[in-house]
């Protein structure tokens, strides 16, 4: 049934309601009993969704605290405006053939760290280091397969229909985090480089099934249903709107601009306006503008550089990766930093699980970790736990597009033989290379 759908009915998600205004600073210590007493009232109560519309409008215009110093706008001009002072400068040198190399060394990376992660997507640590050392696979540094004793199974409980490698059927199989970047590629073919919020709410209608969509893109996608416009159809009655949605959209406003953070940034707030807010929308920006790097620099620091140029200096975001950045700046060891974030974020909170920031921590931490070998970077990403194949998929396009298809061992691509599922219509079974000179084609428009 529908109404049993998740991100549907907002009265189920008031905790996250709550949590969001309260992390923007807001004075709503005193309306979390209430969310909670009116999201736990029976489905069939009468009153249960105009006491949750009451409880919008009072979380939405409490008062942000003297105390909550980070400026945080959703406004283009706005966030340029809170951009730092010094930003590196990326300059596009780079040769045809090179291009197309890092290109789809990207679409490959993204499709690969995404089938590492999805099976696991939802496990914490425990659950998935049991799995992992009962496969010989701790630390990890394989794919994951369902074929193992029927007793680990039970006990893991491990769902046959999730995208265990050994299950895949010779295909990349259909994921909101590949999903999103085949249809920026629709959206920039069909509307042009000028496209607007308008024309990407339009192309979500069109091209994209309700179900296939997540959090705040359902949301969203209800919001424009019903005739609300962007930006409104990002604020209204969305819980979600800055958890990780808009960050696993980036990609493809990052592989179409080579060299151009500003512009890729740009593109992605284009994207992200319509279903998020504030640091939800600049994860988009952030991860497309590394993008943009990545096809220009080799430089793992750069491309972080260029990301935080395109976002706010005094953002919380900004903030996390600064950190992130410092710990592994200082020596702090890769176990360690990852012991850090699970410190910070509680990964069986469903808001933390899925925010922006928590995830945008693990993809610099496994960028600098890493240390630009592919296969150790997507790993130590999805053994970070939180959001497994969004993670996988963010850190195995930006490390695809700075060392390019031929540096990716063979072992992470033959599984899927160049060919990618989707829901978008008109890609339903996407020949990667077709995917990759698309990409090239736009590039030069």
């Amino acid at each position: 049934m529908l109404n049993e759908q998740p991100w549907i009915v907002y009265a189920n998600d008031l905790y996250h309601e709550w949590k969001h205004a309260f992390d923007e600073g807001k004075e709503v210590e005193q309306f979390q009993e209430e969310c909670n007493n009116v999201a736990n009232l029976p489905k069939d109560d009468p009153n249960r969704d105009a006491l949750a519309d009451k409880l919008f409008n009072k979380l939405h215009g409490a008062p942000v605290k003297n105390s909550f110093t980070f400026v945080e706008p959703s406004d283009l001009p706005e966030i340029q405006l809170e951009r730092p002072t010094l930003r590196p400068k990326i300059q596009f040198d780079i040769s045809k053939n090179a291009l197309n190399e890092k290109v789809y060394g990207a679409w490959l990376g993204r499709i690969a760290g995404c089938l590492l992660g999805k099976p696991v997507e939802g496990y914490h640590i425990e659950r998935l280091y049991k799995l992992l050392k009962a496969t010989d696979n701790y630390p990890l540094k394989k794919y994951i397969a369902y074929d193992v004793p029927e007793n680990l199974k039970n006990e893991i409980q491990m769902w046959e229909k999730a995208a265990w490698i050994d299950l895949i059927d010779g295909k990349a199989p259909v994921d909101d985090d590949t999903n999103y970047t085949v249809l920026g590629l629709k959206i920039i073919e069909n509307y042009g480089k000028n496209f607007t919020p308008a024309d990407v709410a339009e192309a979500w209608l069109s091209w994209v099934p309700l179900l296939a969509t997540c959090t705040a893109e359902r949301v969203a996608y209800k919001n424009l249903a019903q005739g609300l416009q962007p930006p409104a159809s990002a604020t209204y009655k969305n819980p979600f709107r800055e958890w990780i949605g808009a960050q696993i959209r980036a990609d493809f406003f990052g592989y179409v601009n080579p060299g151009n953070p500003e512009l890729a940034a740009d593109m992605a707030w284009r994207d992200a306006s319509i279903s998020h807010v504030k640091n939800g929308i600049y994860g988009e920006m952030f991860v497309a503008a590394m993008l943009a790097a990545a096809a220009v620099s080799d430089d793992i620091m750069t491309v972080l550089q260029a990301g935080l140029g395109e976002i706010p200096n005094n953002c919380r975001l900004t903030e996390k990766v600064n950190l992130m950045i410092s710990w592994f700046e200082s020596g702090v060891s890769q176990a360690d930093a990852m012991r850090k974030i699970h410190e910070i974020y509680n990964e069986k909170e469903g808001h933390d699980w899925c925010h922006t920031i928590s995830n945008a921590m693990i993809v610099v931490f496994g960028l600098l970790y890493g240390n630009k070998d592919f296969g150790h970077s997507i790993c130590i990403s999805v053994e970070a736990g939180f959001d497994t194949d969004c993670n996988g998929a963010t850190v195995g396009s930006i490390i695809g597009m700075m060392i390019g298809a031929k540096n990716i061992p063979s072992y992470w691509t033959q599984p899927f033989n160049n060919l990618l599922l989707t829901t978008v219509e008109g890609y339903n079974l996407a020949d990667i290379s077709m995917l990759t000179e698309k990409t090239l084609e736009l590039i030069e428009k």
